[in-house]
């Protein structure tokens, strides 16, 4: 059989060869849809790429992702493949930390390339995505802790391979062109209320920014309907739900606090980091925990020890760092697969601040 050449491509596209030449080079001045119809010809006419890193120059870096995706298995990739984690702000929590690093384990032997790169917090209309994400020099993406609607969108607009873990609230996961992974949320909040009110427990507040990420909003979800299975009303005036400043947050719950109409008998809030703060402040007005107000977080925050033992909710960071690993490894080798959304289970954990261990009855 005769091997294809890039003038065979050229003719069959009606373009000139310099043209296929650029794209197969890695030279500018090919826009991104004859760019990606040169490719998928040069692979429907079985033209031989050759097996070079994605760091080489001489080979196209969106070629060189339809050919790994194509002939390779998840896992054993030919060649060098580059993945970005995109993250706003650097992150040294060990939340986001363990995740990151259980993805690097996932790469490593796999002859993958992990680029660390970093967002703003929030996009301007005028912002451009870095040059790493938009050049073709990542086969795949994967995005975590941005909840900016602006920078999703010019995210979800890349036809790179992609997975999100988490999105704002006002996104769909039908506008991400990509997959997105989330944790277990409205279940176990649902769990931790319902065991609040099998203690009699009647007045709940929620504190958490609802509209921040769809995570918060699904806590909050858990939350509200449990309250309604019981036949409790929910009272805003008991919660603090609202647009919540990044940099701001203790003041605005201490706010909150002091302006509090009665102080009800427990609080579920959509992390640790908030029932931290809530906790230090409702100690510090000299109210004990369970006895007179209960609290429960979170994520499984372990960094900082709570004066009270927390109630909280696993989150299994190990567990979502290999998922985001392999899903986008799968992703690259199955670009047309329909997306996929998915979910992590979590688990409550039953500590002092909500009087340990629940009771057997069942709502």
């Amino acid at each position: 059989m005769k091997k294809t050449t890039l003038q065979d491509i050229a003719n069959s596209l009606g373009i000139s060869r310099t043209t296929v030449w650029k794209v197969f080079s890695g030279h500018e001045g090919v826009s991104d849809a004859l760019r990606e119809k040169i490719i998928s010809r040069a692979h429907e006419m079985n033209y031989i790429f050759p097996t070079k890193s994605v760091f080489d120059d001489s080979l196209p870096k969106a070629a060189f992702a339809l050919e790994t995706g194509s002939k390779s298995g998840v896992g054993s990739v030919s060649g060098a493949t580059n993945i970005a984690v995109a993250v706003c702000r650097p992150e040294t929590s060990q939340f986001w930390m363990t995740i990151i690093h259980q993805i690097a384990k996932e790469f490593s032997g796999k002859n993958v390339n992990l680029l660390y790169t970093y967002l703003p917090a929030a996009g301007s209309e005028e912002y451009m995505l870095p040059a790493a994400l938009t050049n073709g020099t990542v086969n795949g993406i994967i995005i975590m802790n941005v909840y900016d609607e602006h920078l999703i969108r010019l995210l979800a607009s890349l036809s790179v391979p992609k997975i999100f873990l988490d999105i704002p609230t006002n996104i769909e996961a039908g506008e991400l062109n990509g997959d997105l992974l989330m944790m277990k949320n409205a279940p176990c909040t649902a769990e931790i209320t319902r065991h609040l009110i099998w203690q009699g427990k009647t007045s709940l507040g929620f504190i958490g920014d609802i509209h921040y990420a769809r995570s918060n909003y699904e806590r909050f979800s858990g939350f509200i309907d449990t309250l309604k299975e019981h036949g409790l009303v929910f009272d805003p005036h008991l919660s603090l739900i609202g647009s919540i400043g990044a940099d701001t947050y203790k003041d605005e719950i201490e706010e909150f606090v002091d302006r509090l109409p009665s102080m009800p008998e427990a609080f579920v809030c959509a992390s640790d980091h908030v029932a931290g703060i809530l906790m230090s402040l409702l100690l510090a007005k000299g109210l004990r925990i369970p006895q007179d107000i209960m609290i429960s977080g979170f994520d499984g925050n372990s960094e900082n020890p709570f004066p009270v033992e927390l109630t909280t909710v696993q989150v299994y960071n190990y567990d979502i760092g290999r998922r985001l690993a392999n899903q986008i490894l799968y992703r690259i080798r199955y670009p047309h697969d329909q997306f996929m959304e998915s979910y992590i289970a979590s688990r409550v954990l039953f500590r002092r601040s909500t009087e340990g261990q629940p009771s057997d009855r069942r709502a």
